[in-house]
């Protein structure tokens, strides 16, 4: 029997795994001991890369829509079907009319990764939607605004804080977001067996609270308000320790008056915290040795999501806790992107055409991709392509989303499954399996809690007939070329020469050398050993930015750490453990001031709006939504043996709620709002706040058309059908996924 080592890709994670086969069958998935991040931790998801593999519902071949049934075709008709598709809506109505819209397991996808950007500007698509808006924008919009680059995401030092402040996350379902971190929970008992304290603050006593050592009730939506009365006593009492973060702050004096008036007596109510429990967060706070705060998808996507994790790295910086050990800390990848000179992303330098929408990162909120598609006029789109996505189940108002895809005159999906979404399209190009590829963490390296970097190999080599997502793509632009002018045709076919010669390791080999652990020229060896001039820094500061980004990091690594390259990954297939996250700045800073921008006017002005609520309205619940440890949004519920079990669809309610609405446990229960009806089965629970339903996330697999059969048994119904797209937050545009209100009613 062959043993392949390999990371696990399907959530943030990054844990090693050990696959035994034998015969071309995989006879057993476990941790792999050896892996120096993860340590041999496995959670039940890792069994659905068997089944993703294996899943007979997974399309092999390209297929075209015809009426309501698919044809298999070959790939060079799809590739040609989809550029004269494309190109057709092209020439009848302008780039402005063409969209594409990327989902949550795109970034898993390293291919697809390094060619997303270059296809859509092949594509001419001047409407790009992605998951980010559904997710953590607002944690990289903090990013951008306060440290230059929104990549620039700061970790939790976990294993070395003795205080961790965890708000509107659950990494013990998550396995950690933005937050890398094989085996997340033993890390949190390992906190806590050294004496440090782990705090959740959540409307539901989740499974991450059950292992914690306090849990905070709050009303959903209302964070921000437990942040600035946070801050106003660390200020009022003089417990502010910047420490040496004081001489790189900008706006020191700003941050102390936008949070004056958000006491802890006037947010109690709000927030449904005592007085006496925010003073306790405030002090235990301040005063442990090392603290961290962490905000994930609770946090982002409510009302107020922008100001929320904005005021939560305040807290780290205003207590001393950023870019030092325990703290909040940046990290050194292998591939560091930012050093690399990938470019900082913008802000609302531009609007939606139909609801005025900032964007971010050349991105619009995708809860106006319905808006974008089905309202007339100039630059409405008329052709979208998707890759790896599912808008209709992830995001708000799925209804009328399922009925704008419907009316496009051209829709191309990058996708292995016929689900909710590419239902629509009118040619599918599904990718290799997941194991049939090979696999680095482009994105999750650089939000990891320690420093790690691993390559993993295919398990097996594809079928001659099969594509991976870097083969698609480049085949996409290729045909692209042909149907384009004789200027962008030279370009494409340049373009793609080179990455097809390339290949995915050929490029990760380059980018790897380039890092601060590699050595991309030969004069590069004897350029570290004088960088620590500070003269010679500035004489390449001028000119070349990204290579004096690029020298600055290598002035932190021994000599003993060059040469990193992917011939070196595939001889540790285990991965090479780069040791613990390290201080930082000013060094890593890409704000124009230098300096942390501390209150940029942007979260000052939206802290002067902000009103404190007045009650709230009678005979309605506030709901929120929840995931599973079996499960990752809504492509990973047509693995059998994650879904078996009990219900997981249900509407978790508190039993004096359920008392005074005269509902009964296990019974069928209507949940309504503005956006429309679901019934769903009701579940009863202490462990979540009076006020609040929940419901999980990703699930309504009941629509025609969609190929999942495992999931069609277990399809449950969608958040989103009841959450109004028009209820974002202010300030960044943010889908409103917690927090929103519904009213729950007997079945008639």
């Amino acid at each position: 029997m062959d043993e392949h080592y390999r990371v696990c890709h399907l959530c943030e994670a990054m844990c090693g795994v050990v696959i035994r086969h034998e015969g071309g069958e995989i006879q057993s998935i476990k941790g792999d001991r050896q892996d120096p991040f993860s340590r041999g931790h496995l959670c039940p998801k890792a069994v659905a890369l068997k089944d993703i593999q294996d899943d007979p519902d997974r399309l092999r071949t390209p297929v075209k829509r015809v009426g309501d049934r698919w044809e298999p075709i070959t790939w060079r008709e799809a590739f040609s079907l989809v550029a004269k598709g494309w190109q057709a809506v092209r020439r009848r109505h302008g780039g402005k009319a063409l969209g594409f819209y990327a989902g949550n397991p795109t970034v898993h996808h390293v291919g697809a990764m390094l060619l997303v950007g270059p296809l859509i500007h092949a594509l001419g698509a001047r409407q790009r939607f992605s998951a980010t808006s559904v997710d953590q924008l607002p944690a990289m919009l903090a990013s951008l605004k306060m440290f230059g680059h929104q990549m620039l995401l700061p970790v939790p030092d976990i294993d070395r804080t003795d205080y961790f402040l965890c708000i509107g996350g659950n990494p013990a379902a998550s396995n950690g977001s933005l937050m890398s971190a094989g085996d997340i929970m033993g890390r949190i008992r390992a906190l806590r067996q050294r004496g440090g304290v782990c705090v959740v603050v959540d409307p539901r006593l989740t499974e991450t609270a059950h292992q914690a050592d306090r849990h905070l009730f709050i009303r959903p939506g209302t964070d921000v308000y437990l942040l600035a009365a946070i801050l106003q006593t660390i200020f009022v009492n003089g417990w502010d320790r910047p420490g040496r973060l004081l001489a790189l702050v900008r706006g020191w004096d700003e941050v102390r008056q936008v949070v004056a008036r958000f006491t802890p007596e006037v947010v109690s109510t709000v927030t449904g915290l005592s007085v006496e429990q925010i003073r306790k967060l405030a002090y235990d706070f301040s005063h442990a040795r090392a603290a961290v705060a962490y905000g994930r998808v609770g946090a982002c996507t409510q009302e107020h999501g922008g100001l929320t994790l904005w005021l939560i790295q305040v807290l780290n910086v205003v207590t001393g806790n950023l870019d030092r050990e325990g703290g909040a800390m940046f990290s050194h990848p292998a591939i560091d992107l930012v050093g690399l000179g990938l470019e900082p992303g913008g802000f609302d330098r531009f609007r939606s055409r139909v609801r005025q929408l900032p964007e971010f990162g050349g991105e619009f909120p995708s809860v106006t991709l319905a808006d974008e598609i089905l309202t007339h006029g100039d630059g409405q789109i008329r052709a979208l392509m998707t890759h790896a996505g599912n808008p209709v189940l992830s995001v708000p108002g799925g209804e009328r989303l399922d009925q704008a895809l419907g009316s496009l005159e051209f829709m191309v999906s990058i996708d292995c499954y016929i689900n909710e979404t590419t239902r629509h399209a009118h040619v599918i190009l599904p990718p290799s399996g997941p194991l049939e590829h090979g696999h680095f963490d482009l994105i999750f390296n650089m939000l990891a809690v320690r420093n790690v970097v691993r390559y993993s190999p295919a398990l097996w080599e594809k079928s001659p007939d099969h594509r991976h997502d870097f083969e698609i793509i480049l085949g996409i632009m290729k045909e692209l070329a042909v149907e384009s002018d004789w200027l962008d045709r030279i370009r494409m076919r340049s373009m793609t020469a080179v990455l097809e010669r390339l290949g995915v390791e050929g490029v990760l080999d380059i980018l790897l050398r380039m890092g601060p652990y590699g050595s991309s020229y030969p004069g590069l060896r004897a350029l570290k050993q004088h960088v620590l001039d500070r003269e010679l820094v500035k004489l390449w500061s001028g000119k070349f930015p990204a290579i004096r980004k690029t020298l600055q990091h290598t002035s932190l690594l021994s000599d003993q750490s060059m040469g990193l390259s992917m011939d070196r990954l595939r001889a540790a297939p285990h991965g090479l453990d780069l040791g613990p996250l390290r201080p930082a700045l000013p060094e890593r800073l890409h704000t124009r001031s230098g300096a942390i921008e501390l209150t940029p006017s942007l979260y000052q002005d939206a802290m002067a709006r902000l009103e404190i609520p007045q009650g709230a309205p009678q005979n309605e619940f506030m709901v929120i939504g929840r995931r599973h440890m079996r499960s990752n949004n809504s492509w990973m519920h047509n693995s059998h043996r994650l879904v078996k079990g009990p219900e997981r669809c249900t509407l978790m309610m508190h039993p004096d709620d359920a008392a005074r609405g005269g509902f009964t446990e296990g019974a069928m229960v209507k949940v309504a709002s503005s956006q429309g009806t679901v019934s769903l089965p009701l579940e009863y629970t202490t462990e979540i706040m009076p006020g609040v339903v929940s419901m999980p996330h990703g699930y309504g697999h009941h629509r025609a058309g969609a190929r999942l059969a495992v999931a069609a048994q277990h399809a449950g119904v969608s958040l989103n059908d009841l959450l109004d797209p028009g209820h974002v937050d202010p300030l960044s545009g943010v889908a409103v996924l917690n927090g929103q209100r519904v009213r729950v009613m007997r079945p008639d």
